[in-house]
C-alpha cells in the first residue's frame, strides 16, 4: 500500500468511520449535480477514497482506463434505481464515492 502524508483527511479509519450503506434512491440529487463516482468492487472503497483524496492522478487514470473509476452513468443509475440496490458511499469533496453492494450466491 502506497504511504501517504499525515493528513486526517487520508487516514483510514476516518475515512472508514466516514463511510455508509445507502439506498442509491436517496442518492438521486447528487447523481444529478454530478458528483456521484462509481468505483468498482474489485476495488477497495477506503483506499481508492485515500488516493482520491490524495489527487494521486496516475492511479486515478489508470482506474479509468479501465473502468474501474467513472462517473455514475445514466444507465448505471437507471438500473441501481429500478434494482433498489444499496451502496456503500463516503464523501471525498467534491465527490460521493459510491460502490454498490453485490450479494454473492451462497
Amino acid at each position: 500500500m502506497t504511504a501517504f502524508p499525515h493528513d486526517q483527511a487520508l487516514d483510514p479509519e476516518k475515512i472508514n468511520q466516514e463511510t455508509a450503506k445507502i439506498k442509491w434512491a436517496e442518492l438521486q440529487r447528487f447523481f444529478a449535480a454530478g458528483q456521484t463516482i462509481y468505483i468498482a468492487s474489485e476495488l477497495d472503497l477506503i483506499n481508492t477514497a485515500q488516493h482520491i483524496a490524495a489527487d494521486n492522478k496516475t492511479l486515478i487514470e489508470q482506474a479509468m482506463t479501465n473502468k474501474t473509476i467513472h462517473p455514475v452513468t445514466d444507465n448505471q443509475a437507471k438500473e441501481w434505481l429500478a434494482n433498489d440496490i444499496t451502496t456503500w458511499t463516503v464523501v471525498v469533496k467534491p465527490w460521493l464515492l459510491v460502490q454498490p453492494i453485490t450479494h454473492k450466491p451462497d
